[in-house]
């Protein structure tokens, strides 16, 4: 089983766990599973939290769960994904 890189900074959220999988031969995926029951599925929900490139040591945002986006500052990311918020300039004065 693969394992969060060891510069991940993140702690699940209650009730949720994080997961890595293979991606490409340098990359790994970082998912996020949610352990609530849903209706529909007995499985758990995941979601791409974002990737990271083993051999660079750095992190990217997702586009989706098969394309890997930009390259992300780790500490920028929040625990729920990787991607990157678009703030205007009055929403970043308050955040």
């Amino acid at each position: 089983m693969i394992e969060l890189p060891p510069d991940f900074i993140h702690d699940a959220p209650k009730g949720y766990s994080y997961t890595v999988k293979e991606f490409r031969k340098n990359v790994v995926s970082i998912w996020l599973l949610h352990h609530a029951k849903y209706s529909y599925t007995s499985d758990p929900v995941h979601t791409i939290w974002g990737f990271y490139n083993t051999k660079k040591r750095c992190y990217f945002s997702p586009v989706n769960a098969t394309k890997q986006g930009n390259p992300v500052d780790i500490s920028n990311t929040r625990p729920y994904t990787a991607m990157q918020l678009k703030l205007t300039p009055l929403e970043a004065a308050f955040a």
